[in-house]
């Protein structure tokens, strides 16, 4: 079992910076993939970033790449989301989850999700 927290969301102007948290329960962190996911209003849940267990590799959706950064500290069990050139259309929950399978942006690949972290980009 792994539980998720996220922090650091919050208000902030378009074209600036946020870091997202997610510290994770357990001693098993290392063995997931862990994935970012966000759902605005009337949405469905869509894929961000991923990062692998080791945090050698990430991949992106097309919306974000260039702007986000996933990256992990498997010491300190926690996955994080560097925010930058933030566009209103980033405004949405943003989530953490954890999972076993790589390279798939399907929300059904990851068994364990964080409560979120709401994200609001004003213009």
């Amino acid at each position: 079992q792994v539980q998720l927290v996220e922090s650091g969301g919050g208000l902030v102007q378009a074209g600036g910076s946020l870091r997202l948290s997610c510290e994770a329960s357990g001693r098993t962190f290392s063995r997931y993939v862990m994935g970012w996911f966000r759902q605005a209003p009337g949405k469905d849940r869509e894929f961000v970033a991923a990062i692998s267990w080791r945090g050698d590799s990430t991949f992106y959706s097309d919306s974000v790449k260039g702007r986000f950064t996933a990256s992990r500290d498997n010491a300190k069990n926690t996955v994080y989301l560097q925010m930058n050139s933030l566009k209103s259309e980033d405004t949405a929950l943003y989530y953490c989850a954890a999972g076993t399978e790589w390279g798939t942006i399907s929300t059904r690949a990851y068994d364990y999700w964080g409560q979120g972290t709401q994200v609001t980009v004003s213009s």
